[in-house]
């Protein structure tokens, strides 16, 4: 893991897992790959995709994580501190599975503009719901991310 890419793909294959069919996400996405989002369209038929290759799948991620390391450099420039890549790498994955406007209007992105590290993690914990529920799985995503930030 030597730039913000590797951690932020690192920390989002576990959580997101693989599926080379397309799926809904807990809210109702259509999904593909490691999380790779197929449509806005909630609940939507998910034969109108085809099967992808494991190949496919990791370029998407790598495309789409890289859209997500830019949204968080253009949102927060204090993670361009070459000091910041590992929080670079984390809050990517953070922008890359809650998207960049929640990111925007976060509280989060207040405390790491402020170079206010712990309350940051305080923060990034705190979204660990999917459709107003708990999930374990985002439970332990946040606590992973939280790691790069001090």
């Amino acid at each position: 893991m030597n730039t913000a890419l590797d951690i932020a793909v690192s920390l989002a294959k576990p959580f997101e897992g693989l599926s080379l069919k397309a799926y809904h996400d807990p809210v109702g996405y259509p999904t593909i790959g490691y999380g790779h989002l197929l449509s806005k369209d909630k609940w939507a038929d998910l034969s109108q995709w085809p099967d992808i290759t494991e190949e496919i799948a990791e370029a998407l991620l790598e495309k789409d994580m890289l859209y997500a390391l830019s949204g968080a450099l253009m949102a927060s420039p204090i993670l361009a501190d070459p000091d910041n890549y590992k929080r670079l790498g984390a809050i990517a994955d953070f922008v890359y599975n809650l998207g960049i406007g929640n990111y925007k209007a976060s509280t989060l992105k207040r405390k790491i503009d402020s170079g206010k590290w712990e309350e940051a993690v305080e923060q990034i914990n705190r979204w660990n719901k999917a459709g107003g529920r708990i999930l374990k799985g985002l439970v332990l995503r946040r606590k992973a991310e939280a790691s790069f930030l001090l």
